[in-house]
């Protein structure tokens, strides 16, 4: 068995004295593991940082084995960030989450909306509010996207303004208000078609990821007894506090 493709750097994990075993998000066959020789090396050290985009090469005897990895450095996304704080919470937050997708499962669509993240990190302040889009969109990948069409309670489209904690729905204004102080926020910038017209605010980008750690919680974390990312944790509390300066 044998394929190529490009892929990002989600972890390496030490194995043995000189070896690492390597979990890679693929474009093709999707979060896949192997097992990199002298993947502790000063050579591949760099090569290897979480982040990183890289062209892999896995080989196995089978299909089901844990198979080889050879790597080329195509992106170092890693070094980028390493001196801006919040970014590289951001990119480690990113990685993090990608580790719920089912081994070996292609998320084409998803696999791209990370790699525009990525490259955001680098490049500017917006980077939060595509994060907040990509969590949203690995919500909908593991089986459990909101409906931000439309009201869940009259089918209007028009001043969807919250999200129902139980079903996941939009709800508009009007109809939200006498149960207000129950439902979740939901901000202008992840509505369907919404296109960049409104620009989020501080506010709006605390409110999204308030939104999407919810629905972690609640579908992921919390039944499969996993403890919710640290570094995520840190993210929101740096970017909280960006908001209250």
């Amino acid at each position: 068995m044998q394929w190529t493709d490009e892929g990002i750097v989600l972890s390496a994990q030490p194995h043995g004295e000189t070896s690492a075993i390597v979990e890679i998000l693929t474009r093709e066959h999707g979060r896949h593991l192997g097992l990199v020789h002298g993947g502790r090396s000063k050579r591949l050290r760099p090569v290897l940082q979480t982040g990183n985009l890289v062209r892999a090469e896995w080989r196995a005897r089978l299909s089901e084995h844990l198979g080889k990895y050879a790597v080329e450095l195509l992106e170092a996304h890693a070094a980028r960030v390493l001196d801006d704080r919040s970014a590289l919470a951001g990119l480690n937050t990113l990685t993090a989450l990608a580790r719920l997708l089912p081994e070996r499962e292609p998320h084409q669509p998803l696999y791209n909306a990370t790699k525009l993240v990525l490259e955001a990190l680098a490049e500017g302040e917006h980077w939060p509010t595509l994060l907040v889009r990509w969590e949203l969109a690995l919500l909908d990948e593991l089986g459990f996207g909101l409906d931000l069409d439309e009201c869940a309670a009259t089918g209007v489209t028009d001043e969807l303004v919250y999200v129902s904690p139980k079903s996941g729905r939009a709800v508009s204004r009007e109809a939200g208000v006498p149960y207000a102080d129950k439902l979740l926020a939901l901000p202008a910038f992840l509505l369907p078609g919404n296109g960049g017209r409104t620009a989020p605010t501080e506010q709006d980008i605390a409110d999204g990821f308030a939104l999407t750690g919810y629905f972690f919680e609640k579908n992921i974390w919390r039944p499969r007894n996993i403890t919710p990312p640290q570094v995520r944790e840190r993210l929101v509390a740096h970017l909280s506090r960006r908001n209250e300066a």
